[in-house]
Formats: C-alpha cells, sequence, structure tokens
C-alpha cells in the first residue's frame, strides 16, 4: 500500500491524502484516515505548489471506441455572460455513441457536488455508462466525483492537460451550443435571456 500510494502521488500531484485513499479504496486497500494520513506524512508526500500553468495529471490509458449506446459519456462546461452581466455556466453530458446531449445544467455554479448530483439523477433515467471523459478542472477532480465514481463503480477517464481534442465529441457539441442558442439568447433576444436570468436566480 505504502509504494501504491507513492505512485498514486507521483500520478496525481494535485491530489492530498484524502483523495488518494478514495483511490486505494478503488484497488482494494481501505486504510483509516489516520493510518493513511500517518504513511503520507512518513513519505514525504505533499501537494505541490503550483508553477505556472495547471497541470494536473489524468488517467493516461488509451481509450477504445464505444460500440454502443450508453457506454461512454462526456462532460464539459460552458461559460457566458447574460445581458445582466451575469456570468453562468452550463453542464453538458454527451453520449459518444450516439451524439446525443443527455443533459444541460445551466447555473451560475456548479460544483463538484451538484455535478455528481445531476449524474446521479441521469443514471435513474438512463442507466449507468462504464467510462465519464472529462478535463481536469477543479469541479470534476473534487473528492465528490472521485467518492461518486467509487461508489457506483463507474470509470472516469481525465484526458491530457491542454488537450480539449482528447474530449472531441462534447466540445464540438458545445460549438453548436454556442452558435445555435447562447448566441441568440443573448444577443438577439435580450427578452429571452432576461428570463434565463430570472430562471437562474
Amino acid at each position: 500500500m505504502r509504494a501504491r500510494l507513492r505512485e498514486l502521488a507521483a500520478e496525481r500531484r494535485r491530489f492530498g491524502y484524502r483523495r488518494l485513499g478514495y483511490l486505494l479504496a478503488r484497488e482494494g486497500m481501505t486504510p483509516n484516515h489516520k493510518k493513511l494520513l500517518r504513511i503520507y506524512r512518513e513519505e514525504n508526500l505533499r501537494v505541490r505548489r503550483r508553477g505556472g500553468r495547471k497541470r494536473a495529471l489524468g488517467t493516461r490509458s488509451p481509450m477504445v471506441l464505444p460500440d454502443g449506446p450508453n457506454q461512454r459519456g462526456s462532460l464539459d462546461f460552458v461559460s457566458d455572460t447574460l445581458t445582466c452581466n451575469r456570468r453562468f455556466r452550463i453542464l453538458c453530458v454527451v453520449d459518444d455513441y450516439t451524439r446525443e446531449c443527455l443533459a444541460l445544467v445551466a447555473d451560475t455554479s456548479l460544483s463538484g457536488v451538484r455535478v455528481a448530483r445531476e449524474l446521479t439523477l441521469l443514471i435513474g433515467m438512463r442507466g449507468k455508462p462504464h467510462t465519464v471523459v472529462s478535463d481536469n478542472g477543479t469541479e470534476l477532480t473534487s473528492s465528490a466525483i472521485l467518492r461518486w465514481s467509487q461508489e457506483r463503480r463507474v470509470e472516469w477517464h481525465y484526458i491530457a492537460p491542454g488537450k480539449p481534442m482528447q474530449n472531441g465529441f462534447v466540445e464540438s457539441f458545445n460549438g453548436r451550443l454556442r452558435d445555435e442558442c447562447l448566441i441568440h439568447i443573448a444577443g438577439a433576444c435580450p427578452v429571452r435571456a432576461r428570463c434565463l436570468a430570472a430562471q437562474l436566480q
């Protein structure tokens, strides 16, 4: 366990001992938090200070293309501004096989806990996917998401930092969403933008 903890800390440099504990639990090693913290400190494993641009690491195993619906889903966020200058975000969930948009969740704040809750609701309607693909955003590498994927036995694949085309299906959808929906809401129809602002409040 000590050796595996060192390996995981080297791969996930922004993860503290709690999030590393979730990864160990996936592999069948479940030490209590006191023992885990003691080993973490004995091995001198600390979250390294940020040096320049974000370098959070995800899994690097190659992804296999899905051969049926509901096997792999992709997540990403789209940000925009309302006519009242209030920023909002949209969580987009896409099925990589059918290219179907499974969920659009708009709000002024979308935390990791909220993302996990929305994914649980989606599983209740659509069933559980085998793999979820996302970038290394703070909401998607949070303890809430790691706990959610562990409890539901869903594999979570993080793309390489600075490589958005590794998540190309949802990136393509995001472009169409901006062109066909957000531009018209924010620009051509300010009344609809004000309605959306009221809904987000």
